[in-house]
């Protein structure tokens, strides 16, 4: 999996965070009160224009090199008013002036600067600036712990859109292996290989699918990466409302303690609870999902001096004005936007 993914940025998140969550602090007694308040009021609750816009970040956590890159970026919109999610997925390699580096750079940052906060409020600021929306909450997702929770539901069914084999997947703990007299340092990698077709996946299995990105093709892409982060979300949040709906206490108390391991936001419970509320009782509940991809951006030469020689991705016409143009057809009304994916093309 995400499973960054899966931010990913990221169904899984969002549900853990706005739906099933609320609905498992019930257990705790001592959290009734802020719940039973949520359901009359949204005043607690910050929002903008009857919307709320939530940052979902996934990182590797663990032994891994770069613990707090956000390998996984997406933007969470709910609108009170019509009842629906949009996630919007980032790509990570981004450039920003500001950071002179990526921009899945910018919570290990902010961490760095001021553990316990500043990486929720460096990354809100960067991605606040490409998507042009007002971001009041952040949520970040370990995924190193991530696979535990999709072994938990047991595993996911995805459809794999293309074959493809990644002969250099990376083995956690050997990040650093001198592999003896090898010098292509072939002892650090996997081959990892997926077919095309109907796939259950398990936790370990699902981490690799959306974590490869040196496959051959365009599943060797930053945007393949985030389409299949998105597969695992929507089938680990399937496999999530579907315990839910079981009702059983023990399996709610279980599940609670993985994702408390998991998750670390600044959104509250009671906050949460006004969007579960909504979400729950409004009715007619509707999601979609915006991929910024190449349409988008320009990928500049590594040889430039520019980006500290870099693979990155920089807007085309060196703003976001079209893609904030883009994503607010796309909130707005859905109407004639592919337009301005051509228009980005054609720059």
């Amino acid at each position: 999996m995400k499973l960054k993914i899966i931010i990913a940025c990221a169904l899984v998140l969002l549900i853990f965070i706005l739906i099933i969550r609320p609905y498992l602090v019930f257990i705790n007694k001592t959290l009734k009160i802020s719940i039973i308040k949520a359901l009359f009021s949204k005043d607690s609750l910050k929002i903008y224009d009857d919307q709320v816009n939530i940052l979902l970040l996934g990182i590797a956590g663990g032994n891994h090199d770069g613990p707090n890159l956000s390998d996984s970026i997406v933007v969470a919109n709910y609108n009170f008013k019509i009842n629906k999610l949009i996630t919007i997925s980032i790509p990570r390699d981004i450039w920003s002036e500001t950071l002179n580096d990526k921009i899945n750079s910018a919570y290990a940052y902010g961490e760095a600067k001021k553990p316990g906060g500043g990486g929720f409020i460096l990354s809100k600021a960067e991605i606040e600036a490409i998507v042009g929306l007002p971001i009041q909450y952040s949520a970040v997702i370990d995924f190193n712990q991530f696979k535990e929770l999709v072994d938990f539901v047991g595993g996911v069914d995805v459809e794999v859109d293309n074959s493809f084999i990644d002969k250099k997947f990376p083995i956690v703990g050997r990040e650093n292996d001198d592999c003896g007299d090898d010098k292509t340092y072939a002892c650090r990698y996997e081959t990892i290989s997926f077919s095309k077709g109907k796939a259950h996946m398990s936790g370990e299995t699902a981490l690799k699918f959306v974590r490869s990105r040196n496959a051959e093709g365009k599943e060797g892409t930053d945007f393949a990466r985030e389409n299949r982060q998105q597969k695992i979300i929507e089938a680990a949040k399937n496999k999530l409302l579907g315990l839910v709906k079981k009702l059983n206490l023990k399996t709610y108390q279980q599940l609670y303690g993985i994702i408390d391991k998991l998750v670390k936001r600044d959104i509250t419970n009671q906050q949460a609870a006004i969007i579960a509320k909504n979400v729950v009782f409004k009715g007619n509940f509707k999601q979609d999902k915006i991929t910024l991809n190449e349409d988008f951006f320009t990928n500049p030469s590594l040889s430039s001096n520019d980006y500290n020689g870099l693979w990155v991705l920089i807007p085309n016409q060196n703003d976001y004005s079209l893609i904030r143009q883009y994503i607010s057809c796309y909130l707005k009304s859905q109407q004639n936007c592919e337009r301005l994916k051509d228009k980005g093309k054609q720059d």
